[in-house]
This record gives structure tokens, sequence and C-alpha cells, in this order.
């Protein structure tokens, strides 16, 4: 518990900095980075066992993350849809993933075409929730501060559910998939998303009368971050791991730290965009 309290404290004023003080360019090249360490990590937990087919899957995803902000830059094709093409397309994803939670035998042989599966899912996770962080940051007005709203409801959402199912906890979420995880701990969460995403979405000039939309939205985004904590545990069980690495003291791999994240980013900013907010 103290290593994950330290680790917490010293990241979380970090990944703030960046996310307000970082030039749109260079804040996607970081998170494209960060992301790239997950995807390796869910590689890995794929049964992607040869070092060098790993590094060549991640630098495929890298050179499309390239190519498109290449596209960007240069004006070539409509880059803005190929965005939100991204965006779509990991949000349909996970609203279909609680399908694979239900069939969890899915994926279970790693020698079958069950791994291509999760290889392509991976991709487009990644590539969506990296899409949906590029399209707000550099939206405008207050795209930054509209981007760490939306972290931090997440980030909330997982803290809140860890505290309240810890102290609450009674009834289990998903025995078979993460024994930890209580619909109290959910509730939690869910409270702590919402009360917390709204106090930074009035930094971001939230007005009175959008209160309803972004509640319903950090409602939304949270329940697709414990999705996506959900489809990372059962990676790690169908592969007998307990973390997805050891990178962060206290708190595992960055998967471990970006699962909710990669589901709820891509959910947001189609709230975002839909709402309009």
């Amino acid at each position: 518990m103290k290593q994950r309290i330290l680790s917490a404290l010293l990241m979380t004023p970090v990944a703030i900095a960046v996310i307000l003080l970082v030039p749109t360019p260079w804040f996607i090249a970081l998170v494209a980075i960060l992301l790239a360490i997950g995807l390796w990590e869910w590689f890995t937990l794929s049964a992607v066992t040869d070092t060098l087919s790993r590094s060549l899957l991640v630098a495929a995803n890298l050179a499309v993350m390239t190519a498109m902000v290449w596209s960007s830059r240069t004006g070539a094709g409509n880059s803005t849809a190929l965005f939100e093409l991204f965006v779509l397309l990991a949000a349909i994803w996970w609203v279909i993933s609680p399908l694979w939670l239900r069939f969890r035998q899915i994926g279970t042989n790693h020698h079958s075409w069950a791994r291509v599966g999760k290889l392509l899912v991976g991709s487009v996770a990644t590539l969506g929730a990296w899409a949906a962080m590029a399209w707000i940051h550099g939206s405008e007005p207050m795209g930054r501060q509209w981007l760490l709203a939306a972290l931090v409801s997440v980030w909330s959402a997982d803290s809140g559910a860890y505290f309240a199912g810890k102290y609450l906890g009674k009834h289990k979420l998903a025995p078979n998939i993460s024994p930890n995880k209580t619909i109290e701990g959910l509730i939690g969460g869910l409270i702590s998303c919402i009360a917390l995403g709204l106090l930074f979405a009035l930094f971001a000039g939230m007005t009175s009368a959008q209160v309803p939309k972004v509640a319903l939205a950090l409602l939304i985004t949270g329940g697709f971050s414990v999705i996506g904590d959900l489809v990372e545990s059962l990676l790690k069980r169908q592969i007998g791991a307990k973390d997805s690495g050891n990178v962060i003291p206290g708190h595992g791999g960055v998967l471990d730290r970006i699962d909710g994240v990669l589901a709820a980013m891509p959910i947001f900013a189609l709230c975002k965009a839909l709402l309009g907010f």
C-alpha cells in the first residue's frame, strides 16, 4: 500500500503538468510511448513470447500513429476522419467486449485464431485511446482541461472502487475474473468518478446547463473504465499472470494502470462529441 500511494503521489502531479503544459504534438508523442509499453505488455499476456515478434507488432502500431500525425501535418486526406474512425472502432469493441467477459473461455487456447483476435483487439484499443486523447487534447477551446477532467474521473473511479470495496465490499462483481472487485466498490468508484470529474470539468468551462450532460458522460465513461479493467484481468487470468509487468512499484505494469483509460477515452470522446459540451 505504501508503494502504491507513493507511486501515485509521484506520478499524478507529473501527469497533470504534462497534460496542461506540454504542446499537443509532444503530448501525443509521450502518450504514444506510454501506450506502446502497455501494448507490449498486452501482447505478452496474449502469449506472444518472442521478443522480435512483439517488437514488430508494437512498431507497426507506432507506424500507424506516425502516419496519422503526418497526414494531419501535411493535410493529406481527411486527418480528422482518421482519428474519428479509430475512436469509433475502439468504442464499438468496448461496447461488445462484455460478451467476451460473459463467454470467458474464448481466447484460452493461444495456439488458435483466438490469439490473433487478442492481438487485433489490443491494437484497436490502443490506437483508439491514443486517437481519442489526441483529439480531445488538441480541440479548442479548453481541450487540455477536458482531457484532464476525463482522466481524473477514470483515476478517481479506480481509487474510489478500491477503497469502497476494501471497507464496504460484500457482494462480488465478477468473481471468476477479478475476485477482489465488488458491487459496492463499483458504486463507490462511479460516485468518485462523477464527483471528481465534475469538479475538474468546472476548470474546463462547464456551464450549469451542461452539468447533466457531463455527469451522464462521466457515468458512462466510469462504467466502461471498469470494463477495461475486467478485460485486462481476464487476459491475465487466461495466461496465469498476477500483473502485466513490474514497471511501477506497487502498481504492477503500465497496462495495469491504463487498462481503464484504454476503454474510457474513446467512450468519453464520443460522449463529448454527441452530447455537445
